[in-house]
């Protein structure tokens, strides 16, 4: 294998860095959600029925000790609870934000790995055949199809390579998307249940 990498040029190793630092990210924001999703399921519950039963310091702590998400979230809002309705949504929001930039983090680097992998495959395919060309420029135009053939397929090794790196690192990239949507569902859902619950008390 290592072999028949080698023929593909000097973007091979590029192409194969991607490929390396797309699974990489992939299984750690994988590992991250997996966290999130067992750590934050019945934070938003507790704290709202710690609210319905006039236990602001319960709900308080309840979901500043979460280490969740929602819970950090639920527990900036109860902190401005008394404050007027825009600043308590201005809170809510910025919280979510941050939440969400914090899931977000480094899925924009695995959409970029995703676009340049197949454009470096092209480059090597590029100067692969600019390489088969000068041979065949030097040999007086008497190359015979073993040769050609050879240089093509050497040539063309580098844009299969880079599109089997962003095939993979697209399709994860969408994957990790729709659970960060998913999440941000969820914050919202949290968010609005709480300003249910508070409306009701005043």
């Amino acid at each position: 294998m290592i072999e028949f990498l080698s023929k593909g040029g000097i973007l091979v190793p590029p192409i194969l860095f991607c490929s390396v630092l797309a699974l990489a990210i992939f299984l750690e924001r994988l590992i991250r959600f997996s966290r999130v999703r067992a750590r934050g399921c019945a934070v938003e519950q507790q704290v709202i029925r710690h609210l319905q039963n006039g236990e602001d310091q319960k709900a308080f702590e309840a979901a500043s000790l979460s280490n969740t998400s929602m819970g950090r979230i639920l527990s900036q809002a109860i902190e401005v609870k008394d404050q007027d309705r825009e600043t308590l949504e201005t809170v809510l929001v910025h919280a979510a934000d941050e939440e969400l930039r914090g899931l977000s983090r480094y899925l924009n680097a695995l959409a970029t790995i995703g676009n340049i992998a197949p454009l470096l495959g092209l480059f090597g395919t590029v100067l692969g055949m600019i390489k088969a060309f000068m041979v065949i420029q030097q040999m007086g135009g008497k190359v015979n199809a073993s040769v050609l053939a050879g240089g093509i397929w050497e040539a063309m090794l580098t844009t299969a390579l880079g599109l089997a790196v962003a095939l993979p690192t697209m399709v994860a990239h969408s994957y990790l998307i729709s659970r960060v949507d998913r999440y941000e569902a969820q914050l919202q859902n949290g968010s609005v249940a709480l300003l249910k619950t508070l409306s009701k008390r005043s």
